[in-house]
C-alpha cells in the first residue's frame, strides 16, 4: 500500500501490486482537494487511513476499484467502496454519485496512472 510519489504506467502497477481483487485489479482512495491517490491495500479503508495520516480530509477521499487491463478511463475507475456512504455529504450508495465528483476522481488517475 502507498501514495503514488510519481506517474506509474499499468503494468508497472500491476507488476508491483500484491493486494489483488482478482486478476489485474486493485482497491484504491483518491484524495480529490489534494489531487493524490493511495493503491494497493486490501480493503479501501486501508488507502483511506494512509491518506489520512499524510494530512487529506475523509470529505475529499473516495474508494475506488482499478481495472488496470482497461484502455479507457471510463472502464479502468469502478466508483463502489463502504467508504463512499456518506449521507452528510448526501452520497447514500458505495457509489459515487455526483458525476462533478465521478469527473474530478477521473481527473486524478489519470494523472498518476499512465
Amino acid at each position: 500500500m502507498r501514495i503514488l510519489k510519481n506517474p506509474i504506467r499499468k503494468q508497472d502497477l500491476i507488476n508491483s501490486s500484491t493486494n489483488f481483487i482478482d486478476e489485474n485489479t486493485i482497491k484504491a482512495a483518491v484524495d480529490i482537494e489534494r489531487q493524490i491517490i493511495a493503491v494497493d491495500a486490501p480493503m479501501h479503508y486501508d488507502c483511506e487511513q494512509l491518506l489520512l495520516e499524510n494530512g487529506s480530509n475523509q470529505t475529499d477521499i473516495w474508494g475506488i476499484n482499478l481495472y488496470l487491463d482497461e484502455d479507457s478511463i471510463d472502464d479502468m475507475v469502478e466508483f463502489d467502496s463502504m467508504i463512499n456512504i456518506r449521507p452528510a455529504q448526501n452520497n447514500r450508495s458505495r457509489s459515487v454519485e455526483n458525476l462533478e465528483t465521478q469527473a474530478q476522481i477521473k481527473t486524478v488517475v489519470s494523472k498518476w496512472i499512465i
